[in-house]
């Protein structure tokens, strides 16, 4: 049997020697989804939730989602099982003194992640790296609330994570070339493709993504079209693999509403302004699949439209 030759690809996907343990803070769909693929990647992984049962709740999320991928052939029964073993609580900040990457992946709200920042940066060494997972906050703010905003970086992780290939980079104005370097191969090394984003408000994808969702919710605040004839449209019409309300209920309206609110201060531009239906539906507590209600009812068997 010939010996196994490393090639380009098989470095971009192996573990720096730099980076060993990462800490994530919150357990919910997107820290859940960044720790399954890092652990995967062969890095220790420490998660820390407000709640216990936070975590437990993401870790059995993620041996669903290993379990899916060793059905498909994606990957096999022991590795999956050694991914799972290198994923730990952490009850405080301090558990992450010895990590040297934290990825902030709590809500899409400034104020929370500066007050996470704060309690979080005095527990971590001196050389150790941060990273925001926002999909939309300026990272240069973020930043500055920090006590090392050179070593601090925008690593914006598509949802799914597990199933996403992209991974957004998004520089803040104090963050250095070495900082920025080590932060791409370690998106790398999780098998993963980059897209280098300035930092404006809601960097590439969501820049172009959200206003179109918004724009599908006046289309349907108008009366233009129902939701099922909008999300047909745009599945049938644009060859989408989900109609924008659909996705809109994926992402979670409150999400959507917080980065159309960051678009529309930020670049204060009309064309941004939140669609009043979508304030009204958050303000409701419809918030998509998460809470069962969005633009379409997930209590039953089925999906049904809500309006």
């Amino acid at each position: 049997m010939n010996a196994h030759v490393t090639t380009k690809e098989d470095e971009q996907s192996l573990p720096i020697p730099e980076v060993v343990c990462v800490g994530i803070v919150g357990a919910g769909q997107m820290g859940s989804g960044i720790a399954h693929v890092i652990a995967l990647a062969g890095y220790d992984v420490l998660i820390n939730d407000l709640a216990k049962e936070r975590f437990d709740q993401a870790l059995g999320q993620i041996e669903r989602n290993l379990g899916r991928q060793v059905s498909r052939g994606a990957v096999t029964d022991s590795d999956a099982k050694t991914a799972v073993g290198r994923i730990k609580f952490a009850a405080t900040f301090e558990d992450f003194k010895n990590c040297d990457l934290v990825i902030e992946a709590a809500t899409e709200d400034e104020a929370i992640k500066r007050k996470i920042f704060a309690g979080l940066c005095p527990s971590l060494k001196p050389d150790a790296m941060v990273a925001s997972n926002t999909s939309s906050i300026s990272i240069t703010r973020l930043a500055a609330s920090t006590d090392r905003p050179e070593k601090f970086i925008g690593m914006h992780f598509m949802n799914p994570v597990p199933v996403m290939q992209l991974v957004e980079l998004i520089r803040g104005i104090a963050t250095e070339e070495k900082t920025f370097a080590l932060a791409r191969r370690f998106v790398q090394s999780l098998g993963k493709n980059i897209a280098v984003s300035e930092d404006f408000p809601a960097f590439i994808v969501n820049r172009i993504l959200l206003p179109m969702i918004n724009e599908a919710i006046y289309t349907l605040y108008e009366g233009v079209g129902t939701v099922e004839a909008i999300d047909k449209s745009m599945r049938l019409g644009a060859n989408h693999p989900m109609g924008p309300l659909e996705l809109a209920d994926f992402i979670g309206l409150d999400t959507c509403l917080s980065v159309m609110q960051v678009l529309y201060e930020g670049l204060a531009d009309s064309k941004y302004r939140p669609c009043p239906l979508l304030v009204k539906y958050v303000e409701a507590g419809w918030l998509g699949r998460k809470t069962k209600r969005g633009f379409y009812d997930y209590r039953g068997e089925k999906p049904v439209p809500t309006r």
